[in-house]
């Protein structure tokens, strides 16, 4: 049925409950947790429907069952690429002498080592040795046995939901394969809602792709030369440079998590190299803040404050979920704004 020949009443109707629907769905993905199925089901759809274009024109197949089989190919490689991606990731980080393991016990070492050279107000919050760790560590972990296992079970979780996610997205790729006009009045106008969150999703990660990129070469630069030029040399300098660019990932509490790592690991060589090594990665990732929402503000035509205060507000309602989606969720919500006309590009 041709969407214009449908009465302007009945199209209204009918874009009214695709947005409602819309909405419901998107709050129901983060109080339920389910972002990183969603998250994982947006990028292997956005990353089929870029590869399939480009490999029918250098295959050249014709007809809707070739389409099929080739979508159905992509997306079994783009999946297990996916996969292998992730279990390298996890394979880099135990193998070497540069481990994270090994990272996280000199991490220890060094507050130990550090103790008597930090202030006073500072040095009572920390263990007096490694043992006293161990022993504040045991006791938090009797203490809080349940959320262990909890975490533990978590991750077991979010390992099928990112595989589901995964699958439900080359599913959907498949059936854009085959384009067929059988789709009802109501069912194209959800389709068209799904279709902007999808391009939402691909402009905010890619974009955060590029920033986390940018943290990880000005880290690098500090690590690898600024640092040896004044005869500093830091243990662990791929593993923080990687930990860097993964971190980046995660809006604000990433860069958090790999700014305490190089800092505490600057305290091994000395006090005044933590704090240097504090205040140029103040400058670098507080000026990423506002680069995060400057680029990925570009991609979606909107000011840095617009993202910051979504980040902001979805924090408050969602935690660190929310963070992670303000960006995107922002971005399909100001696309379909702009086109009700309700706002101005």
């Amino acid at each position: 049925m041709n969407m214009n020949d449908i009465p302007n009443q009945e199209m209204h109707r009918y874009l009214t409950v695709a947005w409602i629907l819309m909405a419901v769905s998107l709050i129901f993905v983060l109080w339920r947790q389910l972002l990183i199925a969603l998250f994982a089901g947006l990028l292997v759809h956005e990353v089929v429907l870029m590869l399939e274009p480009k490999l029918l024109k250098v295959i050249k197949l014709k007809g809707d069952i070739a389409r099929v089989s080739l979508v159905t190919f992509v997306a079994s490689i783009v999946i297990a690429l996916l996969v292998f991606l992730g279990l390298g990731i996890f394979k880099f980080f135990q193998a070497g002498s540069d481990n994270l393991p090994a990272l996280l016990n000199k991490m220890a070492e060094v507050l130990e080592s550090s103790r008597n050279s930090l202030p006073l107000s500072v040095r009572e919050y920390l263990p007096a040795n490694v043992e006293e760790l161990r022993t504040d560590f045991a006791g938090w972990l009797r203490e809080h046995a349940a959320e262990v296992r909890g975490l533990s079970k978590e991750a077991g979780r979010a390992v099928v939901l990112t595989l589901i996610g995964m699958v439900i997205g080359a599913m959907i790729a498949l059936r854009k394969a085959v384009h067929k006009d059988t789709l009802t009045p109501f069912q194209s106008a959800l389709a068209q809602r799904i279709a902007k969150l999808a391009s939402s999703f691909r402009n905010v990660v890619f974009a955060q792709i590029r920033i986390a990129a940018i943290n990880a070469f000005f880290t690098g630069i500090y690590l690898i030369v600024i640092l040896p030029l004044f005869g500093i040399d830091l243990p662990f300098i791929k593993t923080m440079i990687a930990l860097t660019f993964l971190f980046g990932l995660l809006p604000v509490v990433g860069n958090l998590a790999s700014n305490t790592i190089i800092v505490v690991v600057s305290l091994s060589h000395s006090l005044y190299v933590a704090i240097s090594s504090l205040a140029f990665l103040i400058v670098i990732h507080k000026a990423e803040y506002f680069l995060n929402a400057r680029i990925i503000g570009s991609m979606i035509r909107a000011k840095a404050w617009e993202i910051l205060i979504t980040m902001i507000a979805l924090e408050a309602v969602f935690g660190i979920s929310g963070v992670v989606a303000a960006p995107i969720y922002y971005a399909y919500l100001k696309s379909e704004l702009s086109e009700a006309k309700l706002i101005s590009n």
